[in-house]
């Protein structure tokens, strides 16, 4: 790069972190605002049991909103999560119905799940396909490889061995390991995109691909191996799903992106790339579980939580939009 090019980055860097944090700062006043006004509402929302829940709930999601993220920063989307979450528990669980040990099965689920990250990832950069279409093409594929899998019938694994099931359903010291497993990989995948030298190039791919060519960064490696990493994660989560509840069903997942995305871009991942933290979608994940726990406890009718969802998803990606029409 010439020092120019270094000045602008430098420019732009700084001005996405403070776009960030300023959005990372308003959806932490509204989550605080929500559970404010929920502990008025509901005696029973301000309780460990009901936080507990919460997390519960969308930790296992987060480790896929974090693959998400960084794909959205680099310029792409996914919408095979739901699907290659299935799809790592419904290999695992076979092969150990098959007499394979729970450990190696779910070292193979996770590494199919990588290899169909891998095949997008293909025709992504050598074919030329986007993201969108490749991604919506291996969530019908890879639904189906499920179903024919499994015949369309949940497998039952309740004779998982106690020490594989403690981590879905065990705990340290009254902390489930399913929420530590989430801030583990959290912390480690927000220090790497806000610190490490590779991870940075994500951004720069994402920005503006052609300038990050010049510069010399292989983006074509790049969105290959994000792409992998995406579906690598959602692999793991479907490891930890299968843990939790000792089955493996074939339609698990189905409208996973939905949320995945939202909380993506709720936090301040951009569908343009370029921009977006871990820790923001964590906190629009955050938001969204609020929403949710808010609507049951108030006693709303299930079928108005995907319609409110979607307002909330529409709404960010309008402000999103927004955004950058006025920076451009």
């Amino acid at each position: 790069m010439t020092a120019q090019m270094k000045s602008e980055s430098q420019g732009a860097r700084w001005n996405l972190a403070r776009l960030g944090s300023m959005r990372e700062a308003g959806l932490i006043v509204i989550i605080l605002a929500l559970c404010i006004a929920m502990s008025f509402a509901s005696p029973h929302f301000l309780t460990w049991g009901n936080f507990r829940a919460m997390l519960m709930s969308f930790s296992i999601e987060g480790i896929v909103v974090v693959g998400m993220t960084i794909l959205l920063i680099v310029g792409g989307i996914d919408l095979s999560v739901g699907s290659v979450v299935a799809f790592s528990m419904v290999v695992s669980g076979a092969l150990f119905l098959a007499g394979l040990d729970p450990w190696t099965a779910s070292l193979i689920g996770i590494a199919v799940s990588a290899l169909i990250g891998a095949v997008m990832g293909f025709f992504v950069t050598v074919v030329g396909l986007n993201h969108f279409i490749t991604s919506l093409a291996a969530m019908v594929i890879v639904r189906g490889l499920c179903l024919i899998v499994t015949k369309g019938t949940p497998l039952s694994l309740f004779t998982l061995p106690p020490a594989f099931k403690a981590i879905g359903q065990g705990s340290f010291h009254g902390v489930p390991y399913v929420i530590i497993i989430f801030v583990v990989v959290v912390a480690v995948f927000d220090f790497l995109l806000r610190r490490a030298t590779a991870f940075r190039k994500v951004f720069y791919t994402g920005s503006n691909e052609k300038a990050a060519q010049y510069s010399g960064i292989r983006t074509k490696q790049v969105k290959f191996w994000v792409t992998v990493l995406s579906s690598t994660l959602a692999g793991f989560a479907g490891v930890i799903y299968m843990s939790r509840f000792g089955a493996a069903t074939p339609t698990f997942g189905a409208g996973m992106e939905l949320n995945i995305i939202a909380a993506a871009v709720i936090g301040g991942a951009s569908l343009n790339g370029g921009s977006g933290t871990i820790f923001g979608a964590i906190l629009g994940m955050a938001l969204l579980s609020v929403v949710t726990s808010s609507l049951i406890l108030l006693d709303i009718s299930v079928y108005w939580q995907d319609m409110i969802k979607g307002c909330i998803l529409l709404a960010a990606v309008s402000i999103d939009h927004l955004l950058h029409r006025r920076k451009a």
